[in-house]
């Protein structure tokens, strides 16, 4: 199952510990792409977030850093942000921890960043407790569920448009399951809500530390 949105009590339970979304009423949404980069889709977006002066953060994953470098390169080099997404895209539900925390690791080894998120969006407690002395730990307040080939593209359109408002980090995937849905869907998000007089801005270590640290609030639209 798929939600589109994060369990208010889920939220609620990890909001000290976790970003959901970023506290402000400033009209800006936190575009988040998962699981690159790659030759396939990769470019595409990069090219898509230039044309609507659009800045994002890239959660790679470390094996195709080091096989896709130069495209990481062009990421940094257009003023986006890189999060750590472990360095072969492990479930940290179904991973011994030890193994866990060593693949995050790994994936320093051909970039450093200060933020984090797990793979598929798990992760056990007791990783998210030595996770946090070293990464701002981000999850989503909007799943596009670009990934999911049994929805069509205006589904994947919708899910991302009826629930982003001020705030909202919003996740797309630049992986190959994605990629028809993405296609379709990001430039049209982009267009709908830049016509709104909406920004797309990085994410930033204070910038998540500043949310983490004020009182919890659910956004409804």
């Amino acid at each position: 199952m798929n939600f589109v949105n994060p369990p208010y009590l889920l939220s609620k339970l990890t909001q000290r510990n976790i970003v959901w979304r970023i506290q402000n009423d400033k009209p800006v949404i936190y575009l988040t792409f998962d699981d690159g980069p790659i030759p396939e889709i990769t470019p595409f977006v990069l090219n898509t977030l230039n044309e609507y002066n659009a800045k994002a953060t890239f959660f790679c994953v470390g094996d195709n850093v080091r096989k896709h470098n130069d495209i990481f390169k062009e990421i940094i080099n257009s003023g986006h942000k890189a999060g750590n997404h472990t360095f072969n895209h492990l479930n940290g539900w179904k991973t011994h921890s030890s193994n866990y925390l060593e693949n995050i690791n790994n994936c320093e080894n051909y970039f450093i960043s200060d933020l984090f998120r797990p793979p598929y969006g798990k992760l056990k407690a007791s990783q998210l407790i030595k996770i946090r002395k070293k990464y701002v730990v981000v999850m989503w307040s909007v799943l596009s569920c670009d990934y999911d080939q049994g929805i069509t593209k205006e589904e994947c359109l919708n899910n991302s448009i009826s629930f982003a408002d001020k705030g909202s980090v919003v996740v797309f995937h630049d992986n190959l399951k994605a990629k028809d849905n993405l296609l379709y869907a990001l430039p049209r998000f982009l267009d709908h809500y830049s016509k709104k007089g909406f920004s797309f801005e990085i994410l930033t270590k204070d910038l998540c530390e500043e949310t983490l640290s004020q009182p919890f609030k659910i956004c409804l639209k």
